[in-house]
């Protein structure tokens, strides 16, 4: 071994130094993607009352980040692809500071609509691009899998940190404060990206972009979220949801037509045949669509049922939020342990449960200590999903096809979530129309009681899907732990980074 390379010697865990830092800055960079799908929730009414946001239309600045969000995925996984993982990175990150600053400066509903949905833009930028730097800069297995424990850690985590962060924030310093906290952090990370990430290797052969494949599905997809997210709030049978659905299902279309006859396509259907990577995106589909809606309804339950503060609704996200860290690093053990497939039933089962019990504290006379436990339960089968399921989506496929790979999961993420939302706000809605008050609450905790009862089934078919992936050897999982506990990778390229 040379000098340079024991220089490099693992400090612990199989880990370099400069991978330690890297791992640091991709969760980071995690934590700020996934604080931005829940962080505004509890500021709405705060930024509806003065910026003059009537009360139906401020689910706007929710739906801006998610419709861009979920649209523009599978361009992003490409572009890391062809033009680098790190230069998206820090376009990403970029895109999101100076987004940022416009929504916190923002003096009316149409600028911070617009920050929102720039803010999506660099999401879907972001989130592709980090797992796949994550997918070659660390070697298949349990490298990986620590790596991607760490990651899952700080992006499940910020799914309910979001509330958290956003009632400090708005009680303390006022609802700009949700989008100020971006502009430092997304900045700095961006900034010690360029020191710390290897630069992108050199292509050596020229490949094409694909626009039309790229044109086509950023333009039905965003348009088929947009349909999901606003369905329930304009009504399914509005012209412009009606129309939006049309379109985007015969946009799809060409754009399966496209890809079919290109030569370079943007998504390679061959990917399909990747079991691990189809089971895996159907996972962070029914993921999304029933533990990543939980937040949501708990936000609605706290603040509209029970006259939680914004404050106090935050603080109430703390408990799930440590027992989804925890389950993040279970799922790595286990998955080092007994496979993909074993981790996956597993969480899913423990969150089925764990959600089950959460529904009893769905009640307009039931106090915090009643949700506490469901809560825990919850979210420790919630972090060991999260983990798996990424682990599952990244397998078996190549290095140069990681972005675009984890591009389909993570629109199968949005998607979910998107339709999760929609589905259940209007079975949540049922029995509230006309009433105010008492009523009205009681209602509404019953509407939602009814709700949570089913994304509890919806992750008892998580577990069913999962049965789809094939059975890991333990004795291969030994072997290859074992293996790889002697690798070190080099540092200056991803490539270099990568042992196969």
């Amino acid at each position: 071994m040379s000098t340079s390379s024991a220089s490099r010697r693992e400090t612990s865990g199989g880990a370099t130094r400069q991978s330690v830092w890297i791992l640091a800055l991709l969760a980071l960079a995690q934590l700020v993607y996934a604080l931005d799908l829940n962080i505004v929730f509890v500021a709405l009414p705060e930024i509806g009352s003065d910026l003059g946001f009537p009360g139906q239309t401020q689910q706007l600045v929710v739906s801006a980040y998610v419709v861009f969000a979920g649209g523009f995925l599978l361009f992003g996984g490409r572009a890391a692809d062809l033009l680098g993982r790190r230069r998206m990175f820090v376009l990403a990150l970029a895109l999101y500071a100076a987004s940022s600053l416009a929504g916190g400066l923002a003096g009316s509903p149409a600028v911070i609509i617009v920050a929102r949905a720039i803010q999506g833009i660099g999401g879907a930028l972001l989130l592709p691009s980090t797992l796949s730097l994550i997918s070659t800069l660390f070697e298949e297995g349990p490298r990986r899998n620590r790596a991607l424990a760490v990651w899952g850690g700080a992006g499940a985590s910020g799914l309910t940190l979001g509330a958290l962060l956003g009632g400090v924030l708005t009680e303390s310093f006022g609802w700009p404060a949700v989008f100020y906290v971006n502009v430092p952090i997304a900045g700095l990370i961006a900034l010690a990206a360029l020191f710390v990430i290897p630069r992108d290797p050199a292509r050596g052969e020229r490949r094409a972009f694909d626009l039309p494949g790229s044109l086509s599905v950023t333009a039905g997809a965003t348009l088929l979220v947009f349909a999901l997210v606003e369905g329930p709030e304009l009504g399914w049978g509005s012209p412009l949801v009606i129309g939006a659905l049309v379109v985007a299902v015969l946009v799809l279309m060409v754009f399966a037509v496209v890809e079919a006859r290109s030569a370079d396509p943007l998504m390679p259907f061959r990917l399909f045949r990747n079991r691990s990577l189809t089971v895996g995106m159907a996972v962070t589909f029914l993921y999304m669509a029933t533990f990543g809606v939980l937040p949501y309804f708990l936000t609605v339950l706290m603040h509209s049922v029970h006259g939680y503060s914004a404050l106090e609704t935050g603080l109430a996200f703390l408990i799930p939020s440590v027992a989804i860290a925890i389950g993040t690093q279970l799922g790595e053990r286990f998955a080092g342990r007994f496979g993909t497939r074993t981790t996956l039933i597993t969480g899913f089962a423990i969150g089925a449960i764990g959600t089950a019990g959460l529904a009893l504290g769905f009640d307009a006379d039931a106090g915090y200590g009643l949700l506490a436990p469901g809560l825990v339960v919850s979210g420790v089968g919630q972090g060991i999903v999260w983990t798996a399921m990424w682990i599952a989506a990244a397998t078996g496929t190549a290095p140069e096809e990681q972005g675009v790979a984890n591009g389909i999961a993570s629109t199968a993420l949005n998607i979910g979530n998107a339709i999760g939302l929609a589905v259940f706000t209007v079975l949540a809605d049922i029995g509230t129309e006309g009433k105010t008050g008492a009523a009205l609450r009681t209602a509404t905790a019953e509407g939602e009681f009814l709700v949570v009862l089913l994304t509890a089934a919806g992750m008892a078919v998580g577990l069913l899907v999962t049965l789809a992936l094939r059975r890991s050897d333990p004795t291969t999982i030994a072997s290859t732990s074992t293996s790889e506990a002697t690798a070190t990778p080099a540092s200056g390229s991803d490539d270099a980074l990568l042992t196969r």
